[in-house]
């Protein structure tokens, strides 16, 4: 990928994003507070337009923008559409509890703006735009973690802000170390100059960019954040921390292995593979006891994250660790929405007892949150089902059979904590009826359900289209 294209059309789905955004921010400023609607349907015109441009620029060949700054390529096609539906999908969930609310346009621009953060995320092929990524993605989130400005919320925004400020210095740190180390900032760079730098340096800069990448990605050990921001979080904000953030840090983490460091002395595999055990294996852990809804799911994120790993452990070892990423990607958005829209669905059922025989009153919701569910833990047809078989092949294939078998085992213990919710809500009520929550919330849980099985039974032409490499 060569030449100096400056054209600010390569960068059509980020520039709409923050066109909205700022757009959103002036209208925002002088429409009433009735019709604050009006900024939110903005932001989802320039997902659904931003989805159209990436569709477009992923059929035309891989090139970058601003030099080799910013790379677009399947890997950036593909986060750009599921970070832009995934948006969508959150401003629906958002919609009902904020209408005529004081700050409602505010969250529609902090929404948008924390997606470019994770847009910018998983194209940059440069450390210093990585990090502007970073802090673009990590900014807002904070806010949106603390919007309510009720106590959960303070906390959860604190909790939140500390550990992302802590991680982000240590990356900014390893972004300086490997500049140092290669003398360049350009991912092509670097992976020639890189391989001849001191060993110790490499080593000590990319154990600091990782450390910051994890956090974004909510993987142990820069996990301590996720289950207290997602608790405290209103559901909308919960349900875009565990999922959007992670999709552009991934793919970040998957070119660096790919490209800056893949001829580099440094044991990747080893280090990543570790990361990935831990992961799946602490948030399955955690999981098993917890009466929270949103905590239980801001654990089995976790370990979620644990099995997204598995494909990066293998970067260049197998040529399936490019398409098993993507797809579970796609296919870990739409689930986990869907499992976050039942909870939006049903505000006030807050714990897994609150849900008890909810299936006799809301039977389509119940029906969708048996789908999502058990998508996560990978039940076919779901997409998550192929989405794990094309991780296991991968990491199989790469030579990681340990990794697989203790990924097999973590998958059949989550069924427990996974029933644990769904049991409940066959069984006959003893409270009083569930109170309903916004339409489009249960409208969208069922389509998110739908797309989860459609996504698995018709995978075999979106693997195709994953399966095409990225150009170094």
């Amino acid at each position: 990928m060569k030449g100096m294209n400056e054209n600010p059309l390569d960068l059509l789905p980020e520039v709409m994003l923050a066109a909205s955004a700022v757009i959103g921010l002036l209208l925002g400023a002088w429409l009433p507070r009735h019709r604050q609607w009006m900024t939110g349907a903005l932001a989802a015109a320039a997902c659904i337009a931003g989805i159209a441009a990436a569709a477009v620029a992923a059929a035309g060949p891989d090139t970058t923008a601003f030099g080799d700054s910013f790379a677009i390529d399947p890997v950036t096609g593909a986060s750009r559409i599921i970070i832009l539906a995934g948006t969508l999908l959150v401003l629906a969930l958002a919609a009902g509890p904020l209408n005529a609310h004081p700050r409602e346009t505010e969250f529609y621009v902090l929404l948008q703006l924390a997606a470019l953060g994770a847009l910018m995320l998983a194209g940059a092929q440069d450390l210093l735009l990585l990090a502007a990524g970073y802090l673009l993605a990590s900014v807002p989130a904070y806010t949106l973690a603390g919007f309510r400005k009720d106590a959960a919320g303070t906390e959860a925004a604190l909790k939140y802000y500390v550990v992302g400020a802590l991680l982000g210095v240590v990356m900014l740190a390893g972004v300086a170390v490997l500049l140092g180390a290669g003398r360049a900032s350009m991912y092509p760079m670097l992976r020639t100059e890189l391989p001849m730098a001191s060993t110790g340096l490499v080593m000590t800069g990319t154990a600091a960019l990782v450390a910051g990448v994890l956090f974004k990605i909510g993987g142990v050990p820069a996990h301590f954040w996720v289950p207290d921001a997602v608790q405290g979080s209103s559901a909308p904000v919960a349900a875009f921390l565990t999922t959007l953030p992670k999709i552009g840090a991934l793919a970040a983490l998957y070119r660096l292995a790919a490209v800056p460091l893949s001829d580099t002395l440094i044991p990747w595999p080893e280090l990543v593979a570790v990361i990935s055990a831990a992961s799946m294996t602490l948030g399955n852990l955690a999981a098993f006891f917890q009466q929270d809804v949103k905590r239980l799911l801001a654990y089995s994120t976790i370990s979620q994250v644990g099995y997204l790993l598995m494909p990066i452990v293998v970067v260049g070892a197998t040529g399936l660790d490019q398409q098993a990423l993507l797809f579970y990607l796609a296919a870990y958005t739409i689930t986990n929405l869907g499992a976050f829209a039942v909870v939006c669905a049903l505000p006030d059922a807050h714990t897994i007892e609150d849900y008890r025989g909810v299936a006799r009153q809301r039977p389509l919701l119940i029906a969708s949150l048996v789908v999502c569910l058990l998508g996560l833990v990978g039940t076919p047809p779901t997409a998550v089902f192929l989405g794990k078989l094309q991780v296991f092949s991968a990491a199989l294939d790469g030579g990681y059979a340990w990794l697989v078998i203790l990924a097999a085992v973590n998958t059949v213990a989550s069924l427990f904590y996974y029933l644990r919710w769904i049991a409940p809500t066959f069984s006959p009520r003893t409270p009083g009826p569930a109170a309903a929550g916004p339409k489009t919330a249960a409208g969208v849980a069922c389509m998110a359900a739908t797309a989860s099985i459609a996504l698995g039974v018709l995978a075999n032409p979106v693997l195709e289209v994953l399966a095409t490499p990225i150009m170094p």
